[in-house]
């Protein structure tokens, strides 16, 4: 009988892989990487893998790259993709989960609008059942009944990073609307200004999304503003600016990544506090790249900048990081696909 590592993200045990029946696989497909991770009844993870996300090549490559980062999952939890019970992906942009679609995924391989099959391309792979939703708001589901969403009855997930996504959950049930429910990263924080990547201006994720603010550090070193975020990037061998880099750069004080962040978290606070005006929700679960590596500190600030435009100060919402770090958003996918907690 095979034994694997047990990682909900706060730390590894070993465990038996006894009952192949009850395992799920679950994606997260993010902008920059994919993680993938095989889980059983409980949550609990067997196996996870981690790939890049293509930068070009559209949704053809994508789905390939899906596949091939749970496959990596599986064999280290030592299965074959075709025995998982199911497979959930959770993804970015519009996600239609009756029919599997995946449109306006302006943040991923390039980018494209037209709805995509992907989960009827990935089921053929892998040779099973894919499920699709939301990549933030199956996080938000996962920290909810496993992370840090823990003993509240409504929660609001904002998940800061290549772009800003947002979940909720009211009243102990996922609010998804139409389809689209907790995109706070478009909402707007000020009317006519910076261009979105979705071609709109003045959306939240116009100034805190990493996508953006990479695209604001270009300008501003084409106009001759000094940085090291690119000398970071170069010396990592990176070719996107990731959190670890912003990071790397806050800590050393640079001047264009201070600023730019400081942009950031105060538009931050005035979408999540507009948020909490209209739903009055009990807590609020900072997740993604950017907001799990920059952490409890950066979230005081948030809190900070939230505080001048909340309309009742007196009662704030609890705010807390991601419980389960980087793997809540494959967590959750894999949570959509079956166990149910």
């Amino acid at each position: 009988m095979a034994e694997t590592s047990v990682n909900r993200g706060n730390g590894t045990e070993k465990g038996p892989l006894n009952d192949r029946a009850r395992i799920w696989g679950g994606i997260d497909l993010g902008g920059t990487k994919i993680e993938a991770v095989v889980v059983d009844a409980r949550g609990e993870v067997l196996g996870r893998a981690r790939h890049m996300t293509p930068s070009k090549g559209g949704p053809g490559e994508v789905v390939k790259e899906l596949y091939g980062t749970l496959g990596e999952a599986a064999q280290t939890a030592g299965i074959e993709p075709a025995k998982l019970a199911g497979v959930g992906v959770g993804a970015p942009g519009s996600v239609d989960a009756n029919s599997g679609t995946l449109a306006h995924a302006s943040n991923v391989a390039g980018g494209w609008d037209a709805p995509y099959p992907i989960a009827s391309d990935l089921g053929d792979l892998v040779g099973g059942k894919v499920v699709m939703g939301n990549d933030v708001q199956v996080a938000v589901a996962a920290e909810y009944k496993l992370g840090a969403g823990r003993g509240h009855r409504s929660v609001l997930g904002v998940w800061w990073g290549t772009g800003v996504g947002g979940g909720l959950v009211l009243n102990g049930v996922p609010w998804r609307g139409q389809g689209s429910a907790g995109e706070i990263g478009h909402m707007v924080v000020k009317p006519n200004g910076a261009r979105c990547g979705c071609g709109r201006r003045g959306c939240l994720e116009a100034y805190a999304g990493r996508a953006s603010m990479e695209r604001k550090a270009h300008a501003a070193v084409k106009k001759g503003t000094k940085t090291i975020l690119f000398d970071i990037m170069r010396d990592k061998g990176r070719t996107r600016l990731s959190s670890g880099i912003w990071s790397r750069a806050l800590k050393e004080k640079d001047p264009l990544a201070t600023r730019l962040i400081h942009r950031a978290v105060a538009m931050m606070g005035v979408a999540v506090a507009s948020v909490i005006n209209l739903l009055d929700v009990e807590a609020v679960v900072i997740g993604g790249g950017l907001g799990s590596r920059l952490g409890e500190p950066f979230v005081e600030r948030i809190a900070d900048a939230m505080h001048p435009h909340l309309f009742i100060t007196e009662r704030k919402p609890a705010l807390r990081v991601a419980e389960l770090g980087d793997l809540s958003g494959a967590i959750g996918a894999a949570l959509l696909a079956g166990p149910q907690m």
